[in-house]
């Protein structure tokens, strides 16, 4: 049977409404898809473009989670689109988790929106470390730090399911941010490496001597022997899920039907 990776370790499917992402994340996995299948609109991965009228994108019942959105993220300037395409998911009848590195305007409005559909959401907010320094320089577009945890314990607050995905790591030890975040956290958080770091930089462009030994220097801090120590630390906790980037490393099983491994 075929092992299940990526998006699919979380949600059966997935939707997205913008190509390209103001996020600007130099790691990002969906920006070098983009470069390699020339998908690319004036070679700019950080304008943000509708891809549909979300009004017109055809919806579909699923038995299982759908993850939204997966190739970009929930920004201001698009927040009214992203509203009303999740209103038709949700309308449907589906279950929705919603990723995001997340924006403090756009989470308090679809928490007032969506207030009436707490059963059929659960955020998931990327934060990939506490240091304001280490997420500008990955992730230059991206909120920092204290915002993300603000959104975080608003949609606690209010009663949401919320969760965490600390993929990538982007530090070598993530105990601190762990901690910070696991208060607000009903649901789990999640471990990755930073996955395909230098074949993803050099697809995006970011091929510059400082960028390249930030990334050997991270790619080294998440050694198979610092992975081994990190899931010893935290393989009896029971918020505590591990990508299959960590799986393979400490010998877990990889899930083989999408959408539950959650």
């Amino acid at each position: 049977m075929k092992n299940v990776t990526g998006t699919k370790e979380w949600a059966e499917d997935n939707e997205n409404i913008l190509n390209g992402c103001s996020h600007s994340c130099l790691y990002c996995y969906a920006h070098s898809m983009a470069q390699r299948f020339h998908r690319l609109i004036n070679n700019e991965w950080n304008q943000e473009r509708l891809k549909a009228d979300p009004r017109q994108i055809k919806i579909r019942k699923t038995d299982g989670r759908i993850m939204y959105p997966s190739v970009h993220d929930i920004t201001p300037p698009s927040i009214d689109e992203h509203v009303a395409f999740i209103h038709r998911l949700l309308d449907a009848g589906n279950k929705l988790l919603i990723v995001s590195k997340p924006h403090i305007e756009c989470i308090k409005r679809i928490c007032e929106e969506f207030e009436a559909y707490k059963d059929q959401i659960t955020f998931r907010f990327t934060i990939g470390s506490i240091d304001n320094v280490v997420l500008s320089f990955w992730e230059p577009g991206a909120p920092k730090y204290e915002e993300r945890l603000e959104c975080l314990k608003i949609a606690y607050s209010k009663g949401f399911q919320t969760s965490v995905s600390l993929e990538p790591m982007l530090e070598g030890n993530p105990d601190a941010l762990i901690a910070s975040v696991s208060p607000f956290v009903t649901d789990t958080v999640w471990l990755g490496k930073a996955n395909r770091l230098k074949s993803n930089l050099k697809l995006n462009g970011f091929t510059q001597p400082e960028i390249l030994t930030r990334a050997d220097a991270l790619i080294e801090s998440q050694n198979d022997k610092a992975i081994r120590k990190l899931y010893e630390r935290y393989k009896d906790n029971p918020k505590i899920r591990f990508k299959e980037s960590i799986k393979k490393v400490v010998g877990l099983e990889l899930q083989t039907e999408a959408g539950m491994d959650i």
